[in-house]
């Protein structure tokens, strides 16, 4: 059964986080939406050698870029699926891919940047240390694959039963190539998840904001990525509000575009 609504008309899921992507947003959660972080949070993904570096030198210049915990609407639309083989594009520090294995999928989770990846790698090691410790067996294997690709340029040569793409934004990359290979990587059968900024409902705050390219509303999506086609049913359809904190402690309510598919097999 598809949800369809207006922006705003969706009351924001509880939980709520920064990404987006984590993973990311305009500025990557990755990643991804929490009340603790700012917006900002859900893109980790440029073009090529020159965005591998923009974002490497943006990690390091702080200790954590977002909240790291999932994003609340990947929690909420995934978290009744039943576990297989996952696609994490833009994951950032991890917290998407980390969440999703620790409900038991195996991920593939890719990024632009090392330095991101490399926390994010750090990140699992210690999730999985605190697990085994409870664990009757103990070491707990790894179930993520981390990969770090330039997404103008990359394909994942492999289907997935859930692929999910958080707050994929960015002024050097458009979002058009990325998604059309996320929604190509899901098989028949599966699940595309995409959550992004809703372009009529930014923050006040940031001047990356004047780039409304970046930005996609749901009907965008579904004409860009052919999900209106046979091979698709809609699932979820819809924009939901959500507050947000500036850089300098700024309060606001934006709105989460969020996108669920079914191919049908």
């Amino acid at each position: 059964m598809s949800e369809h609504a207006a922006p705003g008309n969706d009351a924001q899921h509880p939980g709520s986080r920064q990404q987006h992507p984590e993973t990311h947003q305009t500025m990557h959660d990755a990643g991804s939406g929490h009340s603790d972080a700012t917006l900002g949070e859900g893109l980790a993904v440029h073009s090529g050698a020159d965005a591998a570096a923009i974002w490497d030198d943006r990690y390091r210049s702080k200790p954590r870029m977002w909240s790291g915990k999932p994003n609340p609407q990947l929690v909420r639309e995934a978290g009744g699926l039943r576990p297989g083989k996952a696609l994490d594009l833009g994951c950032g520090e991890g917290a998407d891919a980390i969440w999703l294995a620790q409900q038991g999928w195996t991920v593939t989770a890719v990024d632009v940047s090392a330095v991101a990846l490399d926390r994010a790698h750090s990140h699992e090691k210690a999730a999985l240390a605190r697990e085994s410790v409870h664990a009757a067996e103990g070491t707990i294997a790894s179930r993520i694959t981390w990969q770090q690709a330039d997404l103008s340029q990359w394909q994942p040569g492999d289907s997935f039963d859930l692929v999910t793409s958080q707050f994929l934004h960015s002024q050097e990359l458009a979002w058009q190539g990325p998604l059309r290979t996320a929604a190509a990587a899901v098989k028949r059968g599966g699940t595309l998840l995409v959550v992004g900024h809703h372009p009529d409902r930014l923050p006040p705050w940031g001047g990356g904001h004047d780039h409304q390219g970046m930005f996609y509303t749901c009907d965008e999506l579904v004409q860009e990525l052919g999900l209106d086609g046979p091979e698709w049913q809609l699932e979820v359809q819809t924009s939901r509000e959500r507050p947000v904190t500036g850089p300098d402690g700024q309060h606001a309510t934006i709105a989460d575009v969020v996108l669920r598919a079914t191919r049908l097999p």
